[in-house]
């Protein structure tokens, strides 16, 4: 899947949280998004748009806001293709080995053929 399928896919399932995806899905959209969060970043800086006391700004929140569901929904459909349920993401929570664990399921190969999520992405 190409960088701009990617995009279009998770945007076109804005808040799809069942099915599946793929990991180039995934991966693409999640590049995606730290562009757009640097350069809402560097809009925010060279505009003046910062809150008070932060590097956080107004077009950098309003990214945030319109990107979370999205992100949340690849992820919890990337979960779905390594056939573990999206309830897996809490486990963010818990400090740097959450974050670990999820990193090592993104990167895990989906199951192949149909699991009890649907069928397969690839193919």
């Amino acid at each position: 899947m190409s960088f701009g399928a990617a995009i279009k896919s998770v945007l076109s399932q804005y808040v799809g949280f069942s099915g599946r995806a793929r990991r180039s899905e995934y991966w693409w959209f999640t590049l995606f998004t730290v562009l757009v969060s640097i350069v809402a970043a560097i809009l925010d800086s060279s505009l003046g748009l910062t809150f008070e006391g932060s590097s956080t700004g107004v077009i950098g929140l309003i990214a945030t806001l319109v990107l979370l569901l999205p992100s949340l929904a690849v992820a919890v459909r990337r979960l779905h293709d390594t056939d573990r349920t999206g309830w897996w993401l809490l486990i963010a929570l818990v400090p740097f080995v959450g974050a670990i664990v999820l990193i090592v399921f993104f990167v895990l190969e989906g199951t192949p053929g149909a699991n009890r999520f649907g069928p397969s992405p690839k193919h």
